[in-house]
């Protein structure tokens, strides 16, 4: 069974890491992976290979900036070409991005099965771009591994039942593993000065917070005034110092400490160590429960809806936090071994997808 993974983006290395893994330890299973270069700073690309474990992609197709429509084009024939010559038996595409969309697509329009993970996440918000790729390749997939009872009844709402599976949190499989691994060899708050839980940790690069200079002096004044008296830490991605550069605004002030981008272990060892977490991040919600620490969420509305019913994160319009209670349904840290049994038994129930 050959299985072409479609990734692009810092969340999707993290989700990927786990499940490529299972995939290899399989004789079932060959995986050719396309890193379309939606991500293509070192520090928000390379980095996660290689602290990840994961083997170089076979294909890096070095497509990363310009507008939605072109990124997505350009990546959507690429990734056709490719298809077209490696002929998989399937395509995993992960979350929400860009690259997700033009993966799916390409493989939809050749007739070759979408396996997407994270499905069924819904945050309501259709001017979100995010929004409109999760909802498009949930409707194009055949596999759909959802990591919540909500998500299951989201893809219900809208006429989804066949091809769908519950099976947990693959960014849990992930944080479990590599967090002991953070302890050992992260060095990042010995080299920052940073005391354990003296600080908030931060991310912000969402459209809606990067699109002007009042939407990201609101971001990070809210997150000075929220931070009750400690020090913001904010690795800036890419795009948000692009954005603060253009409007000629500077992130760093006092109350925050604006950083270079970080690897995943560092960024392990920078939540976890914090007393409060800001982002817009979907990923970095989840991550903060993970490690026990209450998030903000700087938006209006999430798709990790239970991360605020669970009262581990609120969004920034709500001043309190609901009851707080665990979170039993991101899984036990096996959701990569599921995925892949639950892929085996679709190949065994469905012999004509090895006929490719």
């Amino acid at each position: 069974m050959r299985i072409a993974t479609v990734v692009g983006a810092r969340p999707q290395f993290i989700k990927a890491a786990p499940l490529s893994l299972e995939l290899a330890q399989n004789a079932d299973f060959q995986e050719i992976s396309i890193h379309t270069g939606q991500h293509f700073d070192a520090n928000m690309s390379d980095v996660f290979f290689n602290e990840l474990a994961l083997p170089a992609p076979a294909y890096n197709l070095g497509i990363g900036g310009g507008s939605h429509a072109r990124m997505t084009g350009d990546m959507l024939a690429a990734i056709e070409r490719i298809l077209l010559d490696e002929a998989p038996n399937a395509v995993l595409v992960y979350g929400d991005t860009n690259s997700t969309l033009a993966g799916g697509l390409a493989a939809a329009k050749l007739n070759i099965p979408v396996i997407h993970v994270e499905a069924g996440l819904r945050s309501f918000n259709r001017q979100m771009p995010e929004e409109i790729n999760r909802v498009l390749v949930d409707h194009l997939s055949t596999l759909l591994f959802c990591p919540t009872s909500t998500s299951v009844q989201n893809l219900k709402n809208e006429g989804i039942t066949q091809g769908v599976h519950q099976v947990g949190d693959l960014m849990f499989d992930a944080t479990l593993a590599l967090t002991p691994i953070a302890a050992e060899r992260s060095s990042l708050l010995e080299d920052l000065g940073l005391e354990p839980g003296a600080y908030c940790a931060a991310t912000l690069h969402r459209a809606d917070n990067t699109a002007s200079a009042e939407a990201i002096e609101r971001a990070v004044s809210f997150m000075v005034e929220c931070a009750n008296g400690n020090e913001v830490v904010l690795p800036v991605h890419p795009r948000t110092r692009l954005a603060a550069e253009k409007f000629g605004i500077s992130i760093q002030r006092p109350g925050v400490r604006a950083i270079e981008p970080l690897g995943y272990l560092d960024m392990i060892a920078l939540a976890k160590n914090a007393s409060m977490v800001f982002t817009d991040s979907g990923g970095l919600q989840k991550e903060a429960y993970f490690h026990g620490v209450p998030c903000v969420t700087l938006r209006s509305e999430t798709e990790w809806t239970e991360t605020v019913s669970a009262g581990w994160n609120r969004l920034w319009i709500t001043e309190t936090y609901e009851p707080r209670t665990d979170i039993v349904e991101y899984g036990d840290g096996k959701s990569a071994q599921t995925m892949v049994a639950t892929i085996r038994d679709w190949i065994h129930t469905n012999p004509s997808t090895n006929d490719r």
